[in-house]
């Protein structure tokens, strides 16, 4: 049951080449203007100092995992209750962790493609390196336990999201303003204001994001980036199995 249902999601996702066309590119033009407008010189980083340039395409392929495994996906789910697919689909044998774990699955795979196009893009163009033996190993669990973990908590953030034209405001009001604490955007100085470190501690973004520049950029890793993110994922999806919600709002 879990196979086919993956098959489904899968051939779905690729049945519709305009989303899935810009959801490979949408990180790529990211990349490109960030390092257009702020990527010359350096930054200091614990331990190395690494060109801008390179700095921004770990950062965007992080984005590009975040934006897959939880924008869209959260986004996805909201439009499918509305207009009633989710109702139909749990008129099915389908369970709900089958369903959830069929889109866990798949969201992972778009992850790990944009993951290595941005990466590739990024060797080409801006000189950046590609994680190799152990720290390709280490690279590779955080990007698997962040793509799920976003995508659990993609599931979560539809339980308080109303309705379908609701949900590009609700994810985005959840997730933009932490892509800017988190460092994802705009590197954070030893000049940060307090109160926005406090806050990239507490969520998983900028965690995950200290993740993917240990894979990139060779920076120190920290395992317990890997744990929090871990423990954000574990919450989001033990919440979606509990508040997850097939039919539509009234």
């Amino acid at each position: 049951m879990f196979a086919t249902q993956l098959k489904y999601v899968n051939k779905a996702f690729w049945r519709n080449p305009t989303s899935a066309f810009f959801t490979f590119a949408f990180p790529l033009m990211f990349l490109v203007i960030f390092t257009s407008l702020l990527g010359g010189g350096s930054i200091q980083l614990p331990g190395r100092t690494v060109p801008m340039s390179t700095y921004y395409v770990a950062a965007m392929a992080a984005f590009a995992v975040i934006t897959s495994c939880y924008n869209n996906v959260s986004i996805a789910l909201a439009v499918q209750r509305d207009t009633g697919v989710l109702k139909r689909t749990r008129g099915t044998p389908i369970s709900k962790g089958v369903f959830i774990a069929s889109k866990l699955v798949h969201a992972l795979f778009v992850a790990i493609i944009l993951v290595v196009i941005t990466a590739a893009f990024g060797g080409v163009f801006y000189h950046a390196s590609i994680p190799t033996s152990w720290a390709l190993l280490r690279f590779t669990l955080v990007l698997v336990v962040g793509a799920m973990s976003f995508s659990a908590l993609g599931f979560a953030i539809t339980a308080v999201i109303p309705n379908a034209d609701a949900a590009p405001a609700v994810v985005n009001a959840t997730i933009l303003p932490l892509l800017f604490l988190s460092g994802v955007f705009i590197p954070l100085g030893s000049g940060s204001p307090t109160w926005i470190l406090w806050v990239a501690r507490i969520f998983p973004v900028r965690h995950f994001a200290l993740g993917m520049q240990a894979g990139f950029l060779g920076t120190a890793f920290d395992w317990s980036d890997l744990y929090i993110v871990a423990a954000w994922g574990i919450a989001g999806y033990l919440f979606a199995r509990r508040y997850f919600s097939w039919e539509p709002r009234a």
